[in-house]
């Protein structure tokens, strides 16, 4: 008796099996009435009919037959469902597998508050023109944006008030924090200022935002431990910050770079020297293999650079 493994049988070449027949055979087969199986694949019974018979006529097999209470497999039937649900399954698998590979054409960026990313975004345009690059801005309490999957890849401040843990994140530029105060305030024409000449100072917090974030922009915890003076009520926005700024109820630490203050003439940034940087960073999902957010953080590290004119001293 011989070892050797029989070849396989060669695909008929006359046999060309269409894949939507398959699958009309197999919602017939699990209703077992044409009528029904009609209306579930939204084609007339005649038609299916035919579609049936159509398939039956390539196979050589007959697969149904009609009973009084609608219709029953035959052992050909039978024998061929399970192959035929196996056969829909790996072509759903086939067309998935191909999609994955296939380098994906689209990216939604996302930016948040005041940061500009028009020329990253036109050079990524310019080296992808068939590529759909779409952007979206984003308030600070929404760069949940990112895991959700609403955006891509997101430019925004470090610390991030979201967890970090499956984000990759490249730093582009280092930016300087600077304490805001009322043209008025008594620190208003100073140089440089240290945490100790604004200790007791209220700082407004941010609703709803992550106690790391809030921390670093409250310069919380302090030195001996306790919490920075609450100013007089929660902001949800910058705007709202800088209005409570400008009223005299509240100093607040800002990123230096931000034009937004700049805009108004009752409002002065010094220097802190005392305290870190925040960063402005690429952030992405570590699992994401779509080449067009490695080329936007290719873009963004050659072409988005700190605005240092943003700072002003008034």
């Amino acid at each position: 008796m011989s070892d050797e493994v029989s070849p396989a049988p060669a695909l008929d070449p006359g046999l060309d099996l269409d894949l939507r027949l398959v699958r009309y055979f197999t919602v017939v087969a699990e209703h077992l009435h044409f009528a029904r199986a009609a209306a579930a694949l939204h084609v007339a019974q005649p038609s299916l009919s035919r579609q049936i018979k159509r398939l039956e006529d390539a196979l050589g097999v007959r697969l149904l037959e009609r009973t009084t209470q609608g219709s029953a497999l035959t052992a050909a039937g039978a024998a061929f469902l399970p192959q035929a649900q196996a056969l829909l399954h790996s072509a759903q698998q086939a067309v998935r597998a191909a999609r994955a590979a296939a380098p994906p054409r689209t990216i939604t960026i996302g930016y948040v508050e005041d940061l500009v990313i028009t020329p990253a975004v036109r050079d990524l345009r310019r080296r992808h023109p068939d590529a759909h690059v779409r952007t979206r801005h984003l308030h600070w309490d929404e760069t949940r944006a990112l895991p959700d999957g609403r955006v891509d890849v997101l430019v925004a401040r470090t610390p991030l008030p979201i967890p970090d843990n499956d984000l990759s994140v490249t730093v582009l530029y280092d930016e300087p924090r600077v304490l805001l105060v009322p043209a008025s305030h008594r620190l208003a024409d100073k140089g440089s200022v240290r945490q100790d000449d604004f200790a007791d100072e209220p700082l407004p917090a941010c609703a709803g935002m992550a106690a790391g974030w809030s921390g670093f922009w409250r310069l919380e915890p302090r030195s001996e431990g306790n919490p920075a003076p609450l100013g007089p009520l929660l902001v949800d926005t910058f705007e709202d910050k800088l209005e409570v700024v400008a009223d005299g109820r509240a100093v607040a630490i800002v990123p230096a770079y931000d034009r937004r203050y700049t805009l108004r003439d009752d409002l002065a940034a010094i220097t802190v020297d005392d305290i870190e940087p925040c960063q402005v960073v690429v952030a992405s999902r570590a699992d994401d293999r779509n080449p067009l957010v490695t080329h936007f953080r290719e873009s963004s590290r050659r072409f988005l650079e700190p605005r240092h004119e943003g700072m002003t001293h008034s």
